[in-house]
């Protein structure tokens, strides 16, 4: 099975070397020194890490062949593809790879539809999934412990469990104005109801 596990960014200094978007969990397994690299386009590979560093929370690879500044920036933007068996599983046990987790339904703890996984996106800080909603639009859910409360593989679903505000923003919006209009109405209605009382006290 072949996973994206990252791609290249801008060029750094003028050695060769250049920044990576991880794109996977294992880098320092799949982006090791001496990994052979299949690439998109696949005219610009195989690439063969030469060496790698860690610089201000960046991943620097330098691959063998890629010299100076010039050669670097002519990569960027190639994705790195690795061959990775589909009956591997992680070490840990809460651990996933990608392509598991890839197109699994995610609900809510009642089973509410929310989408599916249509993308992972590996940060410094943390995961995010990115889930596709019925109606087209993309939401965020960090997959942390406090979110995600259950990765059923065998269901092929996520259960989640949402702060307030995560995936019901927009819905959120819409309520506050309702109420806010609903309090304006009624203040109105007592301005008129108050204003109404006075009138026939004069008249008396």
């Amino acid at each position: 099975m072949e996973l994206v596990v990252a791609r290249i960014g801008r060029a750094h200094g003028i050695k060769g070397e250049v920044t990576v978007e991880v794109r996977t969990d294992e880098p320092e397994l799949r982006l090791s020194p001496g990994a052979v690299l299949r690439t998109e386009p696949a005219s610009a590979g195989p690439l063969t890490i030469e060496s790698g560093r860690v610089h201000s929370g960046r991943l620097m690879l330098r691959f063998a062949g890629v010299k100076d500044r010039t050669a670097a920036e002519a990569l960027r933007n190639i994705l790195l593809i690795a061959d990775v068996d589909p009956d591997e599983l992680p070490e840990e046990e809460d651990e996933y790879y990608d392509h598991q987790l890839m197109d699994l339904d995610v609900v809510l703890e009642d089973g509410t539809e929310i989408g599916r996984i249509t993308e992972i996106s590996h940060l410094p800080s943390q995961d995010l999934f990115i889930v596709e909603r019925p109606d087209g639009t993309e939401v965020m859910i960090p997959f942390v412990e406090e979110i995600v409360a259950e990765i059923d593989l065998e269901e092929q679903r996520c259960v989640i469990t949402p702060p307030p505000g995560l995936i019901d923003d927009r819905a959120e919006i819409a309520s506050a104005r309702d109420t806010e209009a609903a309090d304006a109405e009624a203040r109105s209605s007592e301005a008129a109801s108050s204003e109404g009382a006075s009138s026939e006290g004069d008249a008396r």
